[in-house]
């Protein structure tokens, strides 16, 4: 956490608390992810990743599952990846990589909703672990979001995370099927972008 040397705190520890932890998760604008900035320019990070798709939370609204409280998956989709800021960012198509990936981000859990006052470290805490169980209407709609998002900012790259990592199609169904599930409508848009995947070469069928 943030040093508190470099912290000039007030009177009420509740307040300080919720300052160092937003000075503190500040760290997620350095964790870079493979997915590349529409422009070309660069790979977006945590951060931007995380308010992208909240807003998209709020944009497909209107598809969103029956029963679902579309500003509490907002909430959700900025929570999912804090505990990036001390596990990283694992790459979706890196098996290797995601060997331990559940415990390292259990401990990263661990550590940072620890230091917010405990009613506000419980919401983040649920919030974060029920977004990775996928198994309420909230938590697959922004599951939803979360994958939908790379698999958009790909057609616009020319593949890159996916010439990176070289998935098959089989895999990137996998990994978006929680979309495709949620959001049916997607599902002709995904194929079209899938088929001139293979065709421009950026995605392999086997």
């Amino acid at each position: 956490m943030l040093d508190v040397k470099d912290f000039f705190p007030g009177d009420d520890e509740k307040i300080n608390q919720l300052l160092r932890f937003t000075a503190e998760v500040d760290k997620m604008t350095a964790i870079k992810r493979r997915t590349m900035l529409i422009d070309g320019s660069r790979r977006e990070n945590d951060a931007e990743h995380s308010w992208h798709i909240a807003l998209m939370a709020m944009l497909f609204k209107d598809y969103a599952p029956e029963g679902c409280d579309v500003s509490r998956a907002a909430c959700m989709c900025i929570v999912h990846d804090l505990v990036e800021i001390y596990a990283g960012d694992t790459f979706a198509y890196d098996d290797a990589a995601n060997v331990g990936k559940e415990e390292r981000e259990r401990i990263a859990a661990d550590k940072l909703f620890s230091e917010l006052p405990s009613e506000i470290a419980l919401e983040f805490r649920s919030l974060w672990e029920e977004f990775d169980a996928m198994d309420t209407p909230d938590s697959k709609y922004a599951a939803a979001m979360d994958r939908l998002q790379p698999y958009l900012h790909n057609t616009l790259t020319e593949g890159h995370t996916w010439k990176e990592g070289n998935p098959s199609i089989e895999q990137v169904n996998r990994r978006m099927s929680p979309a495709l599930e949620c959001i049916p409508e997607v599902r002709n848009w995904y194929e079209e972008n899938i088929k001139r995947a293979v065709e421009k070469g950026w995605l392999r069928k086997e």
